[in-house]
């Protein structure tokens, strides 16, 4: 006799794999965390099969849940293909997000994934611009909601996290051990002023090996251990690491993640995005603070067929 999968239980198996864990994939889907775990635990039953690796530290994948994962995502795309193209829907259109590139990742790619699982007729255009830049084009009215990174938070937005700045280099490398200390710097970057600062206070000699503003470069310079340099925790590409100093670098500042909505914005979708957003920076398990994405889009559409009465 053939099984069939459960639609609902692979959706929890690809916000884990996309989220990093059963906690922040239950805040996604707006569920507990022991719902998805029964789930989870549901599917393998099914299938006799081990599915997650429970035996580091947090949860990931096992080989079987990887190899699932993949049908997993072609079974929902077709799934929810299938949907919108049968069901009429009042969310179409465009939304404009500008985010800073250094905090693109770990969460924005997967906010986006599971957002146009919840709204797949809207289109939504990702820039990444500098805080500063950000800035501007919110106020001319050029996009929808912005992220920020910078030191305190201004009428109008709010605030999803503060993270340190912390040191990076090449995984192993010895660049932070030179003197004078060579930097990897952004030409326009809202940490720099920070970063000189706070090596000038300990007397810390430093030049400029690299100056850029393109994030790739910076990163290139960093991974070759021709420099070092200093970025939110959290957000260190895949080929550098946090550098073990042991107080021979000065302590660095912390750093807002900011969110500004675009005043007035009654475009569909939206709010959706902006609470996918605070869910994505907070795994805190806050039954008050956790609104749901699925009363948001009730309420959307409750709200938008309101207005089209």
């Amino acid at each position: 006799m053939r099984r069939n999968l459960d639609l609902a239980a692979m959706r929890a198996l690809a916000a884990i794999a996309d989220f990093g864990g059963v906690t922040r994939a239950a805040h996604v889907l707006n569920l507990t965390q022991s719902a998805v775990s029964m789930q989870i635990k549901r599917l393998e039953e099914s299938l006799d099969l081990t599915l997650l690796d429970r035996t580091g530290r947090g949860v990931q994948l096992s080989a079987s849940g990887e190899q699932l994962l993949t049908y997993a995502r072609r079974i929902l795309a077709l799934n929810d293909e299938a949907v919108s193209r049968l069901t009429d829907t009042v969310f179409e259109g465009e939304i404009v997000i500008i985010v800073p590139a250094d905090i693109v990742y770990p969460h924005i790619p997967q906010v986006l994934r599971h957002f146009n699982t919840l709204y797949p007729r809207i289109k939504v255009q990702l820039q990444a611009r500098n805080t500063r830049k950000a800035r501007e084009s919110f106020l001319a009215g050029d996009c929808d909601l912005i992220l920020t990174t910078e030191s305190r938070c201004d009428p109008g937005g709010e605030t999803l996290t503060r993270l340190p700045l912390v040191w990076i280099g090449a995984p192993g490398g010895q660049a932070w051990r030179q003197r004078p200390l060579r930097l990897a710097l952004g030409r326009y970057c809202m940490f720099r002023p920070g970063i000189v600062a706070a090596l000038d206070a300990a007397k810390v000699p430093w030049e400029a090996a690299v100056e850029s503003e393109s994030d790739r470069t910076l990163e290139a310079a960093v991974s070759c251990d021709m420099a070092v340099h200093a970025l939110l925790a959290g957000t260190e590409p895949p080929h550098a690491e946090r550098i073990n100093h042991g107080g021979a670098l000065p302590d660095l500042t912390s750093h807002l993640v900011n969110l500004y909505i675009r005043p007035g914005m009654d475009k569909p979708g939206v709010d959706a995005l902006a609470q996918l957003l605070r869910k994505a920076w907070d795994c805190r398990e806050e039954p008050a603070r956790a609104a749901s994405v699925a009363a948001s889009v009730a309420a959307s559409a409750a709200a938008s067929a309101a207005a089209a009465e």
